[in-house]
Parts: C-alpha cells; sequence; structure tokens
C-alpha cells in the first residue's frame, strides 16, 4: 500500500463526509493505493456514526474508537500501530489541512528519501490570539531542540513508515515528533509549505490551558530525550557535587572544632546547610540507581481502552 493516512478527530461531524470525499478525488487522481484511518478520541456527537456509515460504503476507511477522550498523542499512537502504507500521512480533521498536499508530501518521502516531512502553515487564517503564540513556541522548540522548523504543531506531516514504527508518542508529546523521531536515530527531516484553510465547521480545540502544558512537555521532552536512557547521568552528577559540597563543609567545621576549641560549630547556619547538602546529594543519587532501574523495564503507556474497530486486525 503506497499511503496510510491517519485522521484522529474530536466531534467534527460537519467535517468528516466532506473530508474523506476529498481524499479520496486526490487519491483516485494520482492512482494511490491508500487507506484512511479514522481514529475517534471520544467524540460526543455523530461523528463514528459517519465513519462507519463511510467504511461501509469504500473499505479504504478504516476506524478505531477510544471510550473516552485520551488526546491526540494517543490517537495518532494507535493510528501508526495499525498504519500499513509505505508513507503514512497524519492531519487534522477539520478541512484546515489540504488533502491536495499528499502527493507532494509523498514525494518527498519516496524520491527524495526524507525520513519525516512537517507542513508549515506560513499563512495561517487563525486569529493573532493563536498566532503569536504560536510563533513564540516555535522559536523556542528550534532553539532548545536544534530543529530547524518553523512549525513543529502542523498536524500535516508525512512519515516513512519504519519511522511510525520504532516511535512511541504518548501525553502530549505528538507537538514533538520531530524531535522523538530525530531521538530515534531519524535525522533526515525538513519541511514544506502547506496552504492552510479557514475552519467551516466545528469548534476549535486551541484553548490557554495549550500555553502552561506545550512549555512544561517541552521540558519534559528535552530531559527524556537527554537523560531518558541514562537517568543516574543527572541524577548522579547533581547528588554527586551536593554531598561534595556537604561533606566539605562538614570537614572544614570538624577541623575547626579540634583545632580551635572555642569554636561552636552547631551555632553556625553553614553546618546546616552542610548536612542539607549532604542529604539531598545522597537522595537524588538514590533517586538516580532508582530511574536507572525502571528505565530498564518497558513500561506500558500506550493501553486505551478501544470500544470498537473497523477493517483493523
Amino acid at each position: 500500500m503506497d499511503i496510510s493516512i491517519i485522521i484522529p478527530f474530536l466531534d467534527e461531524e460537519g467535517s468528516i463526509q466532506k473530508l474523506s470525499e476529498w481524499i479520496e478525488k486526490v487519491m483516485l487522481k494520482h492512482n494511490f493505493t491508500y487507506e484512511i484511518i479514522w481514529v475517534d478520541d471520544g467524540s460526543t456527537d455523530t461523528s463514528w456514526e459517519i465513519v462507519e456509515k463511510l467504511a461501509s460504503q469504500n473499505s479504504v476507511n478504516k476506524g478505531i474508537r477510544f471510550r473516552r477522550n485520551y488526546g491526540k498523542s494517543a490517537a495518532l499512537n494507535s493510528g501508526f500501530e495499525a498504519s500499513t502504507g509505505d508513507v503514512v500521512i497524519t492531519m487534522d480533521a477539520d478541512l484546515q489541512d489540504s488533502p491536495e498536499e499528499i502527493p507532494a508530501l509523498y514525494d518527498l518521502v519516496m524520491i527524495d528519501d526524507f525520513d519525516l516531512v512537517s507542513g508549515w502553515k506560513r499563512k495561517r487564517h487563525d486569529p493573532i490570539s493563536k498566532r503569536w503564540p504560536s510563533k513564540l513556541y516555535n522559536w523556542t522548540n528550534r532553539r532548545i531542540t536544534g530543529i530547524h522548523l518553523h512549525d513543529f504543531n502542523c498536524g500535516l506531516k508525512a512519515y516513512k513508515k519504519a519511522v511510525v514504527k520504532n516511535i512511541e508518542i504518548y501525553g502530549e508529546m505528538h507537538r514533538f515528533v520531530p524531535v522523538i523521531a530525530k531521538w530515534a536515530g531519524f535525522t533526515k527531516i525538513t519541511e514544506k509549505v502547506v496552504s492552510h484553510q479557514k475552519r467551516e465547521y466545528g469548534k476549535t480545540k486551541f484553548g490557554l490551558e495549550r500555553y502552561s502544558r506545550g512549555f512544561l512537555d517541552l521540558i519534559s521532552i528535552t530531559f527524556v530525550s537527554r537523560f531518558g536512557k541514562r537517568p543516574m547521568h543527572l541524577f548522579g552528577s547533581l547528588g554527586a557535587i551536593l554531598f561534595t559540597i556537604g561533606f566539605g563543609i562538614a570537614f572544614y567545621l570538624a577541623y575547626a572544632k579540634l583545632f580551635m576549641l572555642e569554636y561552636q560549630m552547631t551555632a553556625r547556619p553553614i553546618f546546616y546547610f552542610g548536612i542539607l547538602a549532604m542529604i539531598l546529594g545522597t537522595q537524588l543519587f538514590m533517586t538516580g540507581f532508582i530511574a536507572e532501574m525502571i528505565s530498564r523495564i518497558s513500561p506500558e503507556r500506550n493501553k486505551y481502552q478501544v470500544v470498537k474497530k473497523i477493517g483493523i486486525g
């Protein structure tokens, strides 16, 4: 199969039918073999019923339905697991991502041999309250991760099959898929300017809480990418530094007590700083040991309650 298109959605009953028809038109025009994997992230409207109808009419439509809302990362990860195409395309269900971009994205992966191609919505039809925070967010990402993309959070992306089968996303990490892919060894990453459509149906899922979550997720992915497989390098180093400082203070105070008989060791605040530093250093060191042991156990992060699947084994 040439292409797997993964579309996570939440309450998008107004756009699913139209998006399916648009994708089918583009696929037939370019003679692609393809599948569309619709992932329902806990919709409360009639979105899933529309997907069931589409699947009954055309077997290229497949579906995964979650029992409740788990988030976009969970939806994408489940779609990645189910995909079979040589190239995997992800896009949003709100009709703001254009299926007309798919052939060019496919060529960048299959002909130009890129591992991951991220869409760049250079001209966006969003309110300024969404555009400027996004610019700041992407600028910060570029500086911290070293990956020079203008739009990390664009839902329209293309991947080699090997990429999606060798990465895991969870929590809110869908914003950092290029970082996770690079961390996994897929370094041929580029971007393509894509068109951005105005939202026609439904409501945006963008909220103020996304700002704080994005910042925390950035700290998290930076830590995981650098120390996820070697936590002792961080906690052990910090613990050793603190313990050494504390031990040095204790040694100095003990020396002063022995050779300066009138010296009141416990009367000085530095005595308690030294004790605290040694305790914290020991705790950090033990945290490093525990984290090392945990890191060797494969956590089952991506276990979601799926109510129903269509066309997926």
